[in-house]
């Protein structure tokens, strides 16, 4: 081969292999990347009544400096009525964003491809507890090919936490529900590793604890004992649970290492404000072990979100009450060391980073019932720059002053993504089946 042949290679080759500049570190193994700046973050946001039209909504900011719109509202969708919106997902094609409300159980599903500055409302299905059997609250989105799973955190037969995964096509045909198992019936996050073939779930608590009021739930010893203290390691393509994990204290978000070789996951507990890591162990299996306290857990920091870099080295914790980011140093996972933290506001919960790690996104919405009041009661996006040692501003969107309401999970959008990708003849891609898409139906608890 010629020398300069050879340097176009080599050149191409390392362009391919060049990690993306944007997205979310957290986002699905299996769908398609941002791979330069972004230029919006979509912000699920709860409707306040008697702020601007009262209803839940999807909101665009613009996220890019170099167009005009940076760390202004774009564009904002609202579904009518407050449904406490909650978390959602692209489809692994990016096509579209589901989101969901925890309180109806209603799935609100967002075109993003045709104008990503302004998505619009493509259906909602509501009949997502019949469909699945008695799921309720659907929680994480998670895209996998041609499907979407989906956890629940609840059932419709006791308000308890007793609940199941609900499996999708892209195109919205329900496909069949797995219920969590025996002695593990708790559900909250998914993720899936694909190098291993494993997925994990977490547990958080019931509709009958989640949509009341914060002190008046602390207050209530009974409804307390509610709450998850359980993660389980599945069989992704077989979809079978493997074994039950002991995390107490209501281990919530996930987060896998990004890295090939790197067979470990993160979590934190919400109740007992721990920082936790899952480990794979020579003989295939998975222990769970405590690494790390967060905050001052005597205080009840709550831990609710987490965010892992594309390195594998740092990772970001939100404490709710204190609005605090702590970011520690995993780069040795079993011995984190705190090594950065700064107040981000009176309270804070969803952290989305940058798969450069040059960028860190922060809400401050939790649920409706459990929100701060009064001066304490902001609601925000904020973005940070991050340089590998300290958090500092970038901008601010007060989602208040905007009559927007109270913003909770992030995901970004690209202006010209899907330029070359449209569809010849604008039509639907063929639903993908893969082989262990299962029997289409739901089985009661």
């Amino acid at each position: 081969m010629q020398p300069t042949r050879l340097v176009v290679l080599v050149a191409a080759l390392c362009a391919l292999a060049a990690p993306a500049r944007a997205d979310e570190t957290c986002q699905s193994p299996y769908l398609q990347k941002l791979t330069a700046q972004e230029d919006f973050v979509y912000v699920w946001t709860l409707g306040v009544d008697g702020l601007g039209d009262g209803s839940d909504k999807l909101v665009t900011i613009g996220a890019n400096p170099a167009r005009p719109d940076y760390g202004k509202v774009v564009s904002s969708v609202s579904v009518g009525g407050r449904h406490e919106a909650h978390h959602g997902g692209f489809t692994d094609d990016r096509r579209q964003l589901w989101m969901g409300g925890l309180d109806d159980s209603a799935i609100y599903v967002f075109d993003v491809a045709t104008d990503p500055a302004k998505p619009k409302l493509a259906r909602i299905q509501t009949d997502f507890v019949e469909a699945t059997g008695g799921v309720v609250g659907p929680h994480t989105f998670y895209p996998i090919p041609g499907r979407m799973l989906i956890t629940g955190l609840s059932n419709a037969t006791d308000g308890g936490g007793r609940t199941g995964i609900a499996e999708y096509s892209d195109e919205g045909r329900f496909v069949r529900t797995l219920w969590m198992p025996a002695g593990a019936e708790y559900g909250y996050d998914l993720r899936v590793n694909a190098n291993l073939n494993r997925m994990l779930t977490s547990s958080f608590t019931g509709k009958k604890n989640y949509m009341r009021k914060l002190p008046e739930l602390i207050g209530d010893a009974e409804a307390m004992k509610h709450f998850g203290d359980t993660m389980v390691v599945w069989d992704y393509h077989a979809r079978k649970p493997l074994q039950t994990l002991a995390v107490p204290g209501a281990p919530l978000e996930i987060r896998w290492a990004l890295g090939p070789r790197h067979f470990y996951a993160f979590t934190a507990s919400a109740l007992t404000s721990k920082l936790w890591g899952v480990f794979r162990k020579d003989d295939g299996s998975f222990e769970a072990v405590e690494l790390a306290p967060i905050g001052d857990p005597a205080k009840t920091p709550l831990p609710v979100d987490i965010s892992l870099s594309a390195d594998d080295r740092f990772l970001f914790v939100s404490t709710f009450m204190d609005g605090t980011s702590h970011v520690y140093d995993v780069s040795n996972p079993r011995a984190p060391k705190l090594v950065h933290e700064r107040k981000i506001g009176s309270q804070l919960n969803m952290v989305s980073q940058t798969w450069d790690g040059k960028r860190v996104y922060f809400t401050s919405s939790l649920l409706a019932n459990w929100d701060k009041t009064g001066a304490d009661g902001e609601q925000f996006l904020r973005a940070f720059s991050w340089d590998g040692e300290k958090l500092e501003p970038l901008f601010a969107v007060d989602f208040t002053a905007e009559k927007l309401g109270r913003p909770h999970i992030m995901h970004f959008g690209q202006a010209s993504f899907f330029t070359g990708r449209e569809r010849p003849g604008g039509e639907a891609p063929q639903e993908k089946a893969p082989p262990d898409a299962g029997p289409r139906v739901a089985r009661t608890p």
